[in-house]
C-alpha cells in the first residue's frame, strides 16, 4: 500500500475540477500571505473561550486569541452519506458535525458525512490545502495533541472512507464502506489505505508532531527515512520522543511522536512531574519548533502552511471534565500566542484561530443553579460542591428522564456518574483570595448539556493578510477558499 504523493494529487485535482465547477470563485485578496498558520481548538465553542478567559484573566481580561483584530463565527453542519453539495440535487444536511467531516470541509472545501476524511459525501477523493500547498512549493507542517492519524491532522494528509482506518494494519471493518462505494474497494485504493500508511509515504507534511506512535510500524519508519525525515524517538521500538528530542531537532523534514496514543493532559503533567509523560512537550513548544523548522529560507521564495490542533479540549469536554477542559483551552491559547508572536515579527503571515465544532453544550450558569437538559424536574444540588471534579453530590429525588423530550439515557453515557449532573465551580482573579475551586463562593459556575457534539456555530479569530475576510459569518468550507487564496494555490 505504498502511496505516492503525485498519484494522490492527480486523482484529487480531477475531483477538484469537478466540485469547483459549482462553487463561486472566492474574492481576490489584495495582499496574499507568505505563510498561513491555521490553529484549531477541537470542540472549542464560544462558551469555552469565555469560561477560560474568566477563569484565568477575570471578567475584564481576554485570551490571546481574542486579541486578534478580526472576529467572526463559523457554521459547521455536515451532510449525510451520498448527499449532494449545498445547492446541488440530493443535498441532505446533517446539522451536527463530527471532526472528520469538519476537517474535510476546511481542508478540502466540501461537505461530507461524519466519518469521512478527504473524500466527499459520495466517496470521491478531494485535494487538501496542504497537498496543494506542498505541490506549489510551500513547506508544510501538522501539529496536534491527538494521534496524528486522528481526524483533524489526518484531514490534511489523507483520504479515507472511515475515520477508524488509522492503522497500523488494514481492516475491512475499519476501512471499507459499501454504503458509499457499493462494492468493496481493492486494498490498493487510497480510500481504504490506513491513514498511517498514507502519512508515512505521501510526504504531504514536512514537519509532523503529535501522538499516535502505536498507529505506525517499522515499515512506516523505513518509508519515512527513505524520504529524508529525521525520526525523533523510535517508531519501530515504540520509544516516544521527548521535549529534549524536540528541542534538538533540525532539518527540513522531521517526524516526532511523543506518546503511543494521544498526548498527556497538561494538568496531569503538572500534577505528576516525575512521570515519563511529563517529558512530553506542550502544544506551544511544538508550535514554536514547527515554525522554526518551517521558516527556513527556500530558494523558490515560498513560505509555509502550518496546521496546529489543540485536540484535548474536545476529549475532556466529551467527558464533561470542566477543570481539564479549561486547562486545555489555556494550553491552546498559549500556542496561539506563539503563532501570533511569529506573525507580528514576520509581517506577512495570516493566523487563523477557530474550531471544528462545539462539544458538550458547555455553559456558564448562574451561581447556585443546577441544570440537566434531559431531566424532567432537575433536583437541587444541595451540597454546592465541585460535582464535576471532586465531590459526590446529594440530590433530593434523583435524576429522572423526561420521556416526552428525550429518548436517550440522561446525559449520554455518563448517566451512571454523579459527577456529570451538577455544576463545576472555579475561582477567578476577581474573587477574594480565600475563595477556592469547588466552593459555592467561587464565581464561575459551569455545566454541560451533553456528552457529545452540538450544532452551535464556533468562533473564529484572524490576524494578518486576508484576515478581514473572517470578520463576520462564514461556513467551514469557506476556509478552504480563504486559505487557498492567501497561499495563491487557488485561482
Amino acid at each position: 500500500m505504498w502511496i505516492v504523493l503525485g498519484a494522490v494529487l492527480a486523482i484529487s485535482l480531477v475531483a477538484y475540477a469537478v466540485f469547483t465547477a459549482t462553487r463561486p470563485a472566492p474574492a481576490a485578496l489584495q495582499s496574499p500571505a507568505k505563510n498561513v498558520i491555521y490553529l484549531l481548538g477541537d470542540g472549542m465553542g464560544r462558551s469555552h473561550v469565555t469560561a477560560a478567559r474568566e477563569r484565568y484573566y477575570g471578567a475584564e481580561g481576554r485570551l490571546v486569541m481574542e486579541s486578534l483584530p478580526s472576529h467572526g463565527s463559523v457554521s459547521t453542519y455536515s451532510v449525510e452519506k451520498n448527499s449532494g453539495q449545498p445547492g446541488q440535487a440530493g443535498f441532505v444536511p446533517e446539522l451536527v458535525t463530527a471532526s472528520p467531516a469538519a476537517a474535510t470541509a476546511f481542508a478540502s472545501g466540501v461537505k461530507t458525512y461524519n466519518a469521512a476524511i478527504g473524500v466527499d459525501a459520495k466517496g470521491v477523493v478531494v485535494p487538501t490545502i496542504m497537498e496543494l500547498a506542498k505541490q506549489a512549493g510551500y513547506r508544510t507542517g501538522n501539529v496536534s495533541t491527538a494521534e496524528v492519524t486522528d481526524a483533524t491532522p489526518a484531514g490534511q494528509m489523507s483520504h479515507v472512507l472511515a475515520r477508524g482506518c488509522q492503522g497500523p494494519d488494514y481492516s475491512a471493518d475499519a476501512c471499507q464502506d459499501t454504503d458509499v462505494t457499493g462494492d468493496k474497494l481493492p486494498t490498493s485504493d487510497v480510500r481504504v489505505t490506513p491513514i498511517a500508511d498514507q502519512i508515512a509515504r505521501n510526504g504531504t507534511a514536512d514537519v509532523i508532531f503529535g501522538g499516535g506512535m502505536a498507529r505506525f510500524d517499522a515499515k512506516d519508519e523505513t518509508a519515512l527515512k527513505e524520504q529524508g525525515y529525521s525520526i525523533l524517538g523510535s517508531v519501530s521500538s515504540r520509544i516516544p520522543a521527548t521535549r529534549a528530542d524536540l528541542n534538538g531537532a533540525s532539518g527540513e523534514k522531521v517526524f516526532g511522536l511523543f506518546n503511543t496514543g494521544n498526548l498527556t493532559l497538561e494538568k496531569a503533567k503538572k500534577d505528576n512531574p516525575d512521570r515519563p509523560q511529563a517529558e512530553e512537550p506542550s502544544l506551544q513548544e511544538m508550535t514554536q519548533k514547527a515554525i522554526e523548522l518551517l521558516d527556513q529560507e527556500q530558494s523558490n521564495g515560498k513560505g509555509f502552511y502550518l496546521q496546529v490542533e489543540g485536540a484535548l479540549i474536545d476529549k475532556r469536554s466529551h467527558d464533561n471534565d470542566a477543570a481539564q477542559t479549561l486547562d486545555e483551552v489555556k494550553a491552546f491559547d498559549d500556542a496561539v500566542a506563539a503563532a501570533l508572536d511569529f506573525a507580528k515579527r514576520d509581517g506577512n503571515t495570516l493566523v487563523i484561530v477557530t474550531a471544528d465544532h462545539e462539544t458538550g453544550g458547555f455553559n456558564i450558569i448562574e451561581k447556585g443553579s443546577f441544570t440537566n437538559a434531559e431531566a424532567a424536574g432537575p433536583p437541587p444540588n444541595v451540597d454546592f460542591g465541585n460535582s464535576a471534579n471532586s465531590s459526590t453530590p446529594t440530590r433530593n429525588g434523583g435524576n429522572f428522564k423526561d420521556e416526552e423530550r428525550s429518548t436517550g439515557i440522561i446525559n449520554g453515557e455518563g448517566s451512571e456518574d454523579p459527577k456529570n449532573f451538577g455544576p463545576a465551580t472555579f475561582r477567578t482573579p476577581n474573587d477574594p483570595a480565600d475563595v477556592k475551586d469547588g466552593s459555592k463562593e467561587a464565581s464561575l459556575w459551569l455545566s454541560y448539556a451533553s456528552g457529545n457534539h452540538t450544532g452551535a456555530d464556533v468562533p473564529i479569530y484572524a490576524y494578518g493578510p486576508g484576515a478581514e475576510q473572517l470578520q463576520g459569518s462564514v461556513d467551514n468550507t469557506d476556509l478552504f477558499d480563504i486559505v487557498g487564496q492567501a497561499l495563491r494555490v487557488l485561482r
